[in-house]
């Protein structure tokens, strides 16, 4: 990934994670909590595609899985969160810009449902039957609404910044450059057959006008 690309995510992914575990942890919200982090792991994984969608996702469920109150293994959303970035980036649009809302929407619902899913299995895997205690079916119907409601305030911000810093002004200005450079050598190419044309005729004109003098003069001696 390029540098202003992990710049960029590693602060999205800070701020994200520092506003759900301190500002909507806290809110106290029947049955899930509002995931704030795959939300911006999906706006990300749409503009990155899949290979940077699967890195961002990692990254981002490995600090969640660290930050506090963690109460579970470290990994364990950090590999839901990248099998769900992976997934998301595969439906990266053309151009990283949204036709309309209903892909984008319909991609955060079916990740809500699968990172509760998953994130249940891994956990079942492991020993943790939390879900089972809370309530599973509940966990999916909190979690896909809140994620719903939250995503059009989110994803498309979180998209037009991760687009705006692909946007690499150098790169513009060498790309410019360069096509100035070709159009120059293309110009002065021309040029240089046009004068060195017109160098060429005039020397056929000046040696036909000595021919010509050369004939008048013998003519003149003749008579």
């Amino acid at each position: 990934m390029r540098f202003n690309r992990m710049l960029l995510s590693a602060t999205l992914v800070v701020v994200a994670l520092v506003i759900q575990v301190s500002v909507l942890a806290r809110l106290h919200l029947p049955g899930a909590v509002p995931d704030l982090v795959l939300l911006t792991v999906l706006g990300l994984a749409l503009v990155y595609g899949h290979v940077g969608g699967a890195l961002v996702g990692f990254a981002a469920g490995l600090l969640a899985d660290l930050a506090p109150p963690a109460d579970h293994a470290a990994g364990r959303y950090a590999l839901v969160l990248c099998v769900i970035g992976y997934l998301a980036g595969l439906f990266k649009p053309d151009n990283g810009r949204l036709r309309s809302a209903t892909g984008p929407m319909a991609v955060v619902a079916v990740a809500a449902i699968g990172s509760t899913l998953l994130y249940a299995g891994v956990g079942a895997l492991v020993g943790d039957t939390a879900a089972r205690h809370v309530g599973l079916g509940g966990l999916l119907l909190t979690a896909t609404v809140y994620d719903l409601l939250l995503a059009p305030f989110v994803v498309p911000g979180i998209m037009a910044l991760a687009r705006r810093a692909d946007n690499d002004p150098l790169a513009d200005t060498t790309s410019a450059t360069k096509a100035a450079d070709v159009a120059s050598g293309w110009l002065s190419s021309g040029t240089g057959l046009r004068i060195g044309g017109q160098r060429n005729g005039l020397r056929a004109r000046a040696a036909k006008a000595r021919v010509a003098r050369a004939g008048r003069i013998k003519g003149v001696k003749r008579l």
